[in-house]
């Protein structure tokens, strides 16, 4: 008889083990795995399109182009991982009106809130004005207005809100 109230005392915590606590941890790891997917693939779109905006920089801010506007139509995908984005940008401004300044571009995933950011260098001759990319917008673009002042200020912005 003992036996039998030994294999009870040893059974069922392992059953309530394998019923319970197994599927919980095994979807919590899940969950953490395609999160941190998402992330990586969401940086890697938010690199991109920090680079996009330092290269029409480069570009835009030699010599040889005139003043106007530039729309620099999205290359970006649609959605990142099966959901849409938002991307936004801040630029710093440093104290040195010579100085270089940053632009910190953030994307969130607008379904699970997922956000990273990444930074392009840019010129002191920069200005950014407030504005959202919308990624599932069919015109989402850079915009690009270079002034003809003395410093050829280079005006950034999302386009299609």
């Amino acid at each position: 008889m003992t036996s039998v109230t030994i294999e009870y005392v040893i059974m069922i915590p392992l059953l309530f083990t394998q019923v319970i606590v197994f599927p919980l941890v095994a979807s919590t790891m899940v969950d953490n795995w395609q999160n941190s997917q998402r992330n990586i693939e969401l940086q890697d779109t938010a690199d991109h399109l920090a680079s996009t905006i330092q290269q029409l920089y480069l570009t835009i801010n030699s010599q040889n182009v005139l003043a106007g506007t530039v729309n620099q139509a999205s290359t970006l995908p649609i959605t990142v991982a099966s959901y849409p984005y938002t991307a936004t940008g801040s630029l710093n401004h440093p104290l040195d009106p010579d100085a270089t300044k940053i632009l910190t571009v953030t994307l969130t995933m607008d379904d699970v809130g997922n956000t990273v950011t990444a930074k392009a260098v840019l010129g002191p001759n920069v200005q950014w004005i407030e504005s959202t990319f919308r990624s599932t917008s069919t015109d989402a673009s850079i915009n690009v207005q270079k002034l003809d002042d003395a410093e050829h200020t280079l005006v950034f912005s999302f386009g299609a809100d």
